[in-house]
């Protein structure tokens, strides 16, 4: 029951930030097909939290399924739509395009990952909010760990994301963020598995500065095609958690990570996406993303406790190498 409120809950808030947005045209711009929804959602929710980049594979999602475009989307009169009116701010105005929304979507729909791990993680998600109470010491020392690793990205992240956004959003990124990520696997594995004697610690029992390791591995990141999922498990490697440990770590780090960013991005451009997608489409891709985030997340907790992370990085090594003959040859 309290896994049933909790994703109750969550999807709740999106469908209350969905109707709060400025309400959208008689019919969206460029209304978003199911297929594409569901397609988007089930990329989101298998690769959020496998070390092989969520983003990378969102990037490349879209530019297959034609939502690129930065032409300027017009209304029925004819006249163009605007994300931002031309002002004095913004004397050329920012016009509405289907890659901003589309760009906006992917992010959005990590909603349904983030209802994910409430679902699976709800009693550690409760022992942080019973440790808030007063109740659960070790709640609250698991809940300091993740805000100590969560602070780094979140103040970079706000310092950086116009220049990411601009900069790094492109096939060329991801490629290199992909074979880079596969020989840093490759070097944790060997080095955990050098380790004589593992500290298998508790989550919980991380120190702050362990926990700000971690976080500042995770900025790392922000670079598209890296991995937040494969950043934070080498970082629990690096600390001395085993591989579940380390995982489910990460899991907890994104369920903050991810909340924050994706309201953030939400309160930034969600009613542009809604105007151009309209909102029907963005909780189907929210729950197919929670659905397949639930089975990706599962998956890999089994794989971790058996064989290591190593088989992503060979992954990670052929879809680069793929990305890269499509797109040079």
């Amino acid at each position: 029951m309290r896994r049933f409120l909790t994703v109750s809950f969550l999807f709740i808030g999106i469908a209350c930030a969905a109707l709060a947005a400025p309400p959208p045209e008689p019919s969206a711009a460029a209304e978003l097909k199911v297929r594409d929804a569901i397609i988007l959602g089930i990329v989101e929710g298998v690769t959020e939290y496998l070390p092989v980049s969520s983003t990378g594979h969102l990037i490349i999602a879209t530019h297959l399924l034609g939502l690129e475009s930065n032409r300027t989307l017009v209304g029925r009169d004819g006249q163009p739509l605007w994300f931002k009116a031309p002002s004095a701010r913004y004397p050329h105005g920012i016009p509405l395009t289907t890659k901003l929304a589309a760009d906006t979507y992917t992010i959005v729909i990590q909603f349904g990952a983030i209802a994910a791990v409430a679902f699976l993680y709800w009693r550690q998600i409760g022992s942080m909010i019973n440790g808030l109470l007063g109740r659960d010491p070790a709640g609250l020392r698991l809940l300091r760990n993740l805000i100590v690793a969560f602070l780094p990205a979140a103040f970079m992240g706000f310092a950086l994301h116009s220049w990411i956004d601009e900069h790094l959003f492109s096939i060329g990124a991801v490629i290199a963020a992909q074979a880079l990520g596969a020989i840093l696997i490759l070097w944790a594995e060997r080095y955990r598995r050098r380790r004589v004697a593992e500290a298998k610690l508790p989550t919980q029992e991380l120190s702050p500065k362990e926990s700000l390791g971690i976080g500042f591995l995770q900025c790392v990141a922000l670079w598209p095609g890296t991995s937040r999922s494969m950043m934070t498990i080498v970082g629990g490697y690096i600390v001395g958690l085993d591989p579940r440990r380390a995982a489910e770590f990460s899991f907890l780090l994104g369920f903050v990570t991810l909340s924050a960013a994706t309201v953030f991005k939400s309160a930034q451009s969600g009613h542009a996406m809604i105007q151009v997608f309209g909102w029907t489409n963005v909780l189907l891709g929210c729950v197919v993303a929670a659905v397949s985030a639930a089975i990706a997340v599962r998956f890999l907790v089994n794989w971790l406790s058996r064989h290591g992370m190593a088989v992503f990085a060979y992954y990670r090594l052929a879809f680069a190498l793929v990305l890269a003959a499509i797109t040079w040859l």
